[in-house]
């Protein structure tokens, strides 16, 4: 089953890297449709090439002009059914860690809870796998805090590895009092500003963990980014007519900070890195990578 996997995973990683050579066509007939627009000559580099290229360019139409991009192929089923997610923590989980995995159960949809006892990351992604499930949240801690959760998408990735920061549980909550009742209807989902080709990759891994809202849920779910650390607020809001709605804050609420991305699921050490987040990135304040 192992090997398996591993021939899966390959397979995708060279249908992904057929996009290189897609896109460099791309670009020769973007420069030979500009010419002849334009009416200057064919450049040199491509003259060798120029009637293959143009008798692509002739056979082309609105559909096939442009390249489509696979980098998220990934979840390129994802509507055609609800996810199904697995939550679990690190061995010998806090209490208040439990809490928190306890309340994020009732966060995500469809989520389900599994004691992690002493299982190893490969035998559950492997009983995920077997089970149909789509995702596999772990969350970490550091002395009874949250501070790390992983999102492994299934059957082939990618997994999104997030520090958490500033987490408070309903439990928690000092104005727990004053919270909304925890609903679990389908929510909407408000992302702002991951407006760069990063910000979308992370938005897209956190978006397809929640199912197809009804147009009458009163429940919103928010991740805000700025300067790349996203905060997570969760709402139910009540309408009592066009000129007034009351939001109230459900909880948990903590922020998130994405500090790698890898093609792969959580148990392939093997897996290439799409992105991470390097010590010399930090020394600029004003770098940011998921919004302008």
């Amino acid at each position: 089953m192992l090997k398996r996997n591993v021939r899966l995973r390959r397979e995708y990683l060279y249908r992904k890297n057929l996009e290189g050579q897609q896109r460099l066509d791309y670009e020769k007939k973007l420069k030979i449709r500009e010419a002849l627009e334009e009416g200057k000559p064919i450049p040199t580099e491509l003259r060798n090439e120029e009637a293959g290229l143009r008798r692509e360019i002739d056979l082309e139409d609105e559909h096939t002009a442009v390249p489509h991009s696979t980098i998220d192929d990934e979840y390129a089923s994802a509507f055609d059914r609800d996810p199904k997610i697995l939550l679990t923590t690190s061995r010998s989980p806090s209490a208040p860690l439990t809490q928190f995995v306890k309340e994020l159960k009732f966060v995500f949809p469809n989520a389900q809870r599994m004691n992690r006892g002493g299982q190893v990351i490969s035998e559950i992604i492997e009983t995920c796998r077997a089970h149909d499930f789509t995702d596999v949240i772990l969350v970490h801690e550091h002395r009874g805090v949250p501070d790390g959760m992983v999102i492994s998408h299934l059957p082939f990735g990618p997994t999104a590895y997030f520090g958490l920061l500033n987490v408070v549980t309903r439990h928690d909550n000092k104005d727990k009092d004053l919270l909304g009742p925890m609903s679990e209807a389908y929510p909407h989902l408000i992302f702002n500003n991951f407006s760069t080709k990063l910000g979308q990759r992370t938005a897209n891994i956190l978006k397809y963990l929640f199912p197809v809202p009804k147009p009458d849920s009163k429940r919103v779910l928010t991740f805000a980014n700025e300067s790349d650390y996203i905060s997570f607020r969760h709402h139910n809001y009540k309408s009592d007519g066009p000129k007034s709605v009351d939001l109230r804050e459900v909880g948990p609420r903590f922020e998130m900070r994405l500090y790698q991305i890898k093609l792969g699921t959580m148990d392939q050490n093997e897996a290439q890195t799409e992105w991470v987040i390097r010590p010399y990135m930090n020394t600029s304040r004003k770098r940011q990578f998921l919004g302008e």
